[in-house]
């Protein structure tokens, strides 16, 4: 594996919460894709997996030669230690092969409502729990309050419109999956407190790498290749697949987790569900129910809830900092 280029400027907690807020948005819409590729692609939930993995690193290896061709990298401020760097990219690398192929496994073998209900209710209680015991964060009342919220919009807007029996190895997958997503929040937040999160950028290149190297034998077991009547299609998918929710968003996520509180990073990536519901209403011809409406709502105010007590911690601790050192 390349030595790990030096660290970019962290970005502000403003930021952080945008970057994420937008990763989960178009992690949203990789739902609705996926629902695509397996109605007409004849890829199962490991193929899909690896593709979207492998895409996405090729997508963002053409961006780092194009970059490095250009001369547009910056020049390093610190350089990350290897022995400190490899392991952080395999770990994650594994927690998001984990995290996302355990989930399209709950969704084939328990739907889609269970699946999210389960992977991304576990994930802010997994986060918060581990955070609290191994990082001493603190929800505050406030937070408590807003995660409690997201949960419950998210009980509604999935459970409510209709339900769906649990098949209990799919739910054992969907913990699965939460405990994976957990752990690369976690580990991204943890190695960013003191600004050796590496660089957001080649954290995604080599965690694909790492995914796509993973599944490729278990992929191949289970049909690598697509089947449908719809190449064209099918390809343009993939693409898609590759590029806006995986090479894009990941990069994105990985900057934003490093400076936003974990449990803050969990509540907010709960946006991922209403951007899917969103695109299922407008693209997929999928009626809009009531409880889409109710649980969008509630789920929304919680994140935004969540959003403005960040912001007030970030503005206490820069307060309590600038009174230290005056």
């Amino acid at each position: 594996m390349p030595s790990v280029h030096g660290h970019t400027p962290a970005p502000s907690v403003g930021r952080g919460l945008l970057y994420v807020t937008f990763a989960a948005t178009a992690w949203g819409t990789a739902g609705g894709a996926a629902a695509l590729l397996f109605a007409s692609s004849g890829l199962g939930p490991l193929a899909l997996t690896f593709w979207r993995a492998a895409g996405g690193f090729a997508l963002l290896l053409i961006v780092r030669l194009v970059r490095h061709r250009r001369g547009a990298d910056r020049p390093a401020v610190r350089k990350e230690p290897r022995r400190r760097a490899v392991p952080r990219v395999l770990a994650t690398g594994i927690g998001l092969t984990v995290f996302q192929a355990a989930y399209f496994g709950a969704v084939h073998l328990t739907g889609l409502a269970v699946a999210t209900v389960v992977t991304l209710g576990a994930g802010p209680v997994i986060i918060a729990v581990v955070a609290r015991l191994t990082m001493g964060e603190r929800l505050g009342r406030g937070g408590a309050v807003a995660v409690c919220g997201a949960l419950a919009g998210l009980a509604v807007l999935v459970l409510g419109n209709g339900g769906a029996s649990a098949a209990p190895a799919g739910v054992a997958l969907a913990l699965l999956s939460a405990t994976g997503y957990a752990a690369i929040t976690l580990l991204t937040r943890w190695m960013g407190r003191d600004g050796d999160g590496g660089d957001p950028f080649t954290t995604s290149l080599w965690s694909f790498a790492v995914c796509a190297a993973v599944l490729l034998p278990l992929a191949l077991a289970e049909g690598l290749w697509p089947s449908g009547a719809e190449p064209v299609r099918t390809a343009w998918l993939l693409v898609y697949l590759a590029s806006v929710p995986t090479a894009l968003a990941y990069g994105l996520y990985f900057a934003g987790a490093a400076v936003v509180r974990s449990a803050t990073v969990s509540v907010v990536a709960l946006i991922e569900p209403v951007s899917a519901a969103v695109l299922a209403v407008a693209v997929l011809g999928e009626q809009l129910t009531g409880a889409t409406v109710l649980g969008t709502v509630i789920l929304l105010g919680a994140v935004t809830g969540l959003g403005l007590e960040e912001a007030r911690l970030a503005s206490a601790g820069r307060r309590a900092a600038a009174a230290g050192t005056s």
